[in-house]
């Protein structure tokens, strides 16, 4: 049987531990990834949120939304007459995500990123940051997501992903392989952070999976250096004459 450090080190626990260890860091989540990323993680979002395309009167949908920036950054470009719903399955982040001030009223709502509760087509986009790695099953939380939004429409996926070319790869090892885990005697949730970067598909490997899930013209950035990759697909139009 696998312990749970043995888990935590290997970047693969169960949806309700992932459930726990978000509810467990919530209050310092915002902290940590401002100290782990030197604040760039904003930049990282907005982004994102360029390649999702939205525009006033948009509506878009940030799965896995944490304390919710990734839906207050969308909230800022679609305006008043526009719609952002946060999904998220933990109800500690969820609560860091409602104290914050929006652009917006911006509904953070409990929900299961493999079975969303919003009905086919609804949303021109759906936005996921740095969560992707936590679906219990990637490709259905993909499908999903494609599900939500309307044909035209356009699914985008920020994450960490792991460089290749040295320096960065060394500078890389140095502080996701050694540096980020010693956070792990205040947390063993900062164990788990690099190994499920690890696990995590590279970047042409996850440009596969959005093809899988149905999406198409699907590319993506790189940026700092390598370390984040930025996916975005779109919802293909019916084939004509289709019901």
């Amino acid at each position: 049987m696998t312990s749970a450090a043995e888990a935590h080190a290997s970047g693969t626990l169960e949806e309700p531990q992932v459930r726990a260890m978000f509810d467990r860091i919530a209050r310092v989540y915002d902290l940590m990834n401002s100290v782990m990323t030197a604040g760039l993680h904003h930049k990282w979002r907005t982004r994102a949120i360029d390649l999702a395309a939205v525009g006033p009167g948009s509506k878009v949908l940030d799965v896995a939304t944490g304390t919710g920036d990734l839906a207050i950054e969308a909230a800022r470009r679609v305006g008043p007459s526009g719609e952002v719903v946060g999904s998220d399955f933990s109800e500690e982040m969820l609560a860091g995500a409602r104290k914050k001030q929006t652009p917006i009223p911006i509904p953070f709502e409990w929900g299961n990123a493999l079975e969303l509760k919003y009905e086919t087509d609804r949303f021109d986009a759906a936005t996921v940051g740095f969560g992707a790695r936590n679906f219990s099953d990637l490709d259905q939380g993909l499908r999903e997501m494609t599900r939500v939004v309307r044909p035209g429409g356009r699914v985008v996926v920020l994450e960490i992903t792991t460089p290749t070319r040295p320096p960065l790869s060394s500078f890389y090892e140095a502080w996701f392989d050694k540096l980020v885990p010693l956070l792990g005697r205040f947390d063993d949730a900062y164990t788990y952070l690099p190994a499920s970067v690890k696990r995590f598909p590279g970047p042409h490997d996850l440009a596969a999976r959005m093809d899988a899930a149905g999406l198409e013209n699907i590319r993506y950035v790189l940026t700092a250096g390598g370390i984040i990759a930025i996916h975005v697909g779109e919802k293909p139009a019916p084939a004509e004459g289709s019901a």
